[in-house]
């Protein structure tokens, strides 16, 4: 008994960009993205068996909670060109988009999202609310290393940053190692590490020459970010008196930070339907209206197989 959730954005953002245009449907509309989706799901479905499964979904994928706290949050994903605040989509990709949902629910297969808030909280709350089953989620994003965890069931990262054919399970062991914090409490460690050191591609500037080897030391030495931040303000000796300046005059970054980057495990989840895994497609007319309207052909023939019944 296995719970998969989804990172869908960072799979299609992935399949859009691994698999050519030229997919396209009969009236030209591209589907690599949707061909690639669904394939990936028939991949996890075979290859890790899960008994259920949600497709996390990003209601807003720049929350106002965050952008008030940190204005640079993913500022430089909206397009200069853009004035309502949407992220820049390729052209190609918005369309597949409404594809892969009307697939899934014939399917049957769990959609989850949470008004004002991005699929990574989605994830986190799902994850974190989970009592029963390993959790396993899917996705090709860093950020989410921090829901790893050994109680009150595992949860795991199987990241597919390098590809499904790459992909690698990680779990408190494996980040522990990886970055060098204590296995004991390697996600939330993480999550505060990845506060310290930043992240330019989400317009997080970290702390001024800090990467990932200085502040897994710094994290692991005094235990927390917060304990960190208390040492610089206090002058703790055990803090060069250079690292101690360089922190306080982060100290308006390091107040919102944690709140930035930790996922929002208290997300108001809404889910679309029981996330059993089905064993047979909800609606097989939609699913085989959908696979000749779209030109789905083997996509859609291998998540039919992938199905437990089959």
């Amino acid at each position: 008994m296995t719970l998969a959730l989804l990172d869908s954005a960072s799979l299609y953002f992935r399949s859009f960009y691994a698999l050519p245009e030229s997919m396209t449907a009969p009236d030209g509309t591209p589907v690599n993205a949707v061909r690639g989706f669904t394939d990936t799901i028939a991949r996890i479905l075979t290859d890790r068996r899960p008994t259920r499964l949600v497709a996390c979904l990003d209601a807003d994928w720049r929350p106002k909670f965050r952008t008030d706290l940190l204005p640079s949050y993913k500022a430089q994903r909206v397009a200069e060109d853009v004035t309502d605040g949407s992220e820049e989509v390729p052209d190609t990709l918005t369309p597949q988009v409404p594809i892969i949902l009307d697939l899934l629910e014939a399917f049957g297969l769990a959609t989850a999202e949470a008004a004002g808030y991005e699929a990574d909280d989605v994830i986190g709350a799902l994850a974190h609310r989970e009592k029963k089953d390993p959790v396993e989620v899917i996705s090709g994003d860093r950020d989410l290393f921090q829901i790893v965890r050994e109680e009150p069931t595992t949860a795991r990262v199987i990241y597919v940053g390098k590809g499904w054919a790459k992909a690698e399970v990680l779990g408190p062991p494996e980040i522990a190692e990886r970055y060098g914090v204590p296995v004991e409490q390697a996600g939330p460690l993480y999550a505060d590490m990845a506060a310290l050191r930043g992240d330019p591609s989400d317009g997080l500037p970290g702390v001024a020459g800090i990467g990932d080897k200085t502040a897994a030391k710094l994290i692991t030495q005094f235990g927390s970010l917060a304990a960190l931040v208390e040492a610089a303000n206090t002058q703790d000796s055990r803090l060069p008196l250079k690292m101690r300046l360089k922190l306080q005059d982060a100290a308006d970054y390091l107040a919102v930070a944690p709140t930035v980057v930790r996922v929002a495990v208290d997300a108001p989840v809404e889910q679309s339907r029981p996330d059993t895994v089905p064993s047979a497609p909800a609606d097989p007319d939609r699913v085989a209206e959908l696979a000749e309207r779209w030109n789905l052909g083997t996509s859609v023939t291998r998540l039919l197989k992938a199905l437990p019944s089959a």
